[in-house]
């Protein structure tokens, strides 16, 4: 078997897996290589490690902790990789708080996801809509999840789940979404499906919406202790255990020699490789076309929010777009290029699952995304204030400091999100089925020994691993031979 061999501090490091990117799907491909006896390095551009799932303190306020990227991990249970690999086993804390996730509507009460089915659909005003659609899942919901997260080439082992779930995708991912009655309930939906930030009603989204309000009703929606850090944190913590090593502020400029995995966008492949590439992928990933983006606000807050209706309290997600319509309208807005006056806003408070988020002054984080056109210089602080006023007229009051990144700045901080596309160009039907490029195998490229582990490969954007998990089934038997995957267990 060939060996990459890097220069690294001054010393020759041969290894048998190069793996650029250290996010989720990156450290879950490295970990599986290494679990299978392979040498593997891990170079991460960034100084610090973790990608989108990297938990970073406050510059001035050093009690405080943000999640730069993701904060709230519905499938940190449900991943059959990170369920294999045992989070909790491993000193990940996962608190499922009782209120999933909630959606905040103007003059009437917000429509509230619980942990409970029967709770969420006893508060909607047409609950019985609400559990025909979910009811089933919830009742098959394994069979759910490997179908959402497999890898889009297999028979679903679960034939009465993916009849299900076809049966629901078309009725919510097509104009007959309609089928969903109440305004609440439609709303609660919709902020779910608003995930994948694009145009809605479509198959991408409704699939989004699915999976995450299934597991709203199973696992919960649950927030790591100490942050989203801990994730990636006892995924590294693996890989150096069984002789991996993870090297930050090192980027890539040059291809690397060997076997190599890529947890990059696609088309970071054309500066690296350039004219080796093949001319026809070189076209494909010059054609490559990344989603709309967001707005990223951290704000600092001196208490708790003073919300109008007081479940939201207890409510550590939110879906602040309003209703069906108005979410719908905003999305289009953002992909067609222009800023909704209401954007799509998506917020979470961490510390009402983890109260360590609190620092001895009583200040906790508030982690806002706003959905706006790709590559959006617009600050949209001021934005997102208003529209938690809308539902907390003192909201202001309780603001000690505001952290905010662009959508065009957002590639700063990770090279992945260009235009501030947190789903890496992967949020449509095309390229959660075939992968960045046409491909039978959509991890692998037409680079001998290169392939990728992004989330811009099936089954697309989340926590889950799923994506380095499918990229190093694929390299172990390709390149080494290997076609039985390793235990992850503890």
């Amino acid at each position: 078997m060939g060996c990459n061999v890097w220069v690294v501090g001054g010393r020759i490091a041969s290894v048998d897996v190069t793996v650029v990117g250290s996010g989720p799907n990156g450290l879950a491909a490295a970990v599986i290589c290494a679990r299978a006896g392979l040498s593997v390095q891990v170079f991460e551009a960034q100084p610090t490690l973790g990608g989108g799932a990297r938990t970073l303190v406050d510059p001035e306020f050093s009690g405080v902790a943000h999640d730069i990227c993701s904060a709230v991990h519905p499938l940190a249970h449900a991943s059959p990789f990170l369920a294999e690999f045992d989070l909790p086993a491993r000193g990940v804390t996962l608190k499922a708080p009782e209120i999933a996730y909630a959606n905040p509507l103007i003059g009437r009460p917000a429509a509230v996801g619980y942990h409970d089915l029967d709770r969420t659909c006893a508060e909607l005003v047409d609950g019985a809509s609400w559990r025909r659609l979910l009811g089933p899942l919830v009742g098959r919901d394994d069979g759910v999840i490997k179908l959402l997260l497999g890898d889009k080439r297999s028979i679903s082992p679960d034939l009465i789940a993916a009849v299900l779930v076809a049966r629901r995708l078309v009725e919510q991912g097509t104009p007959a979404w309609r089928s969903l009655a109440g305004t609440d309930a439609r709303a609660l939906f919709t902020g779910v499906a608003a995930h994948t930030i694009s145009p809605m009603p479509s198959l991408v989204s409704a699939g989004a919406g699915l999976m995450l309000a299934t597991l709203a009703h199973t696992v919960g929606w649950p927030i790591p202790v100490g942050g989203s850090q801990a994730i990636p944190n006892a995924l590294m913590a693996d890989l150096r255990a069984h002789g991996g090593t993870v090297t930050p502020g090192e980027e890539i400029t040059e291809p690397p020699s060997g076997v190599v995995l890529f947890d990059t966008a696609p088309t970071a492949l054309l500066s690296i490789y350039r004219d080796r590439l093949p001319a026809r992928y070189a076209k494909a990933l010059q054609r490559y076309r990344f989603g709309p983006g967001v707005a990223k606000v951290d704000f600092v807050l001196s208490g708790e929010i003073p919300w109008s209706d007081a479940r939201l309290a207890n409510a550590p997600t939110l879906h602040m777009g309003g209703t069906r319509e108005q979410m719908a309208h905003a999305e289009r807005e953002a992909a067609a290029g222009r800023h909704a006056e209401w954007p799509m806003v998506l917020a979470s408070l961490p510390h009402l699952a983890d109260p360590s988020r609190i620092d001895a002054h009583g200040r906790r984080p508030l982690w806002t995304y706003a959905h706006v056109p790709s590559g959006s210089p617009v600050d949209q602080s001021e934005t997102i204030t208003k529209v938690f006023e809308r539902f907390a007229p003192q909201f202001r009051d309780v603001i000690v400091a505001v952290r905010s990144v662009p959508a065009a700045r957002l590639a700063e901080h990770n090279a992945n999100l260009v235009g501030g596309d947190i789903g890496v160009g992967g949020n449509t039907l095309f390229h959660a089925l075939a992968g960045p490029t046409p491909r039978l195998n959509p991890w692998s490229t037409p680079i001998p020994k290169v392939y990728l582990c992004s989330s811009a490969t099936p089954p697309g954007g989340g926590v889950h691993g799923m994506s380095g998990y499918y990229a190093a089934r694929t390299v172990l038997r390709r390149e080494f031979g290997i076609k039985k995957l390793p235990s992850l267990s503890p």
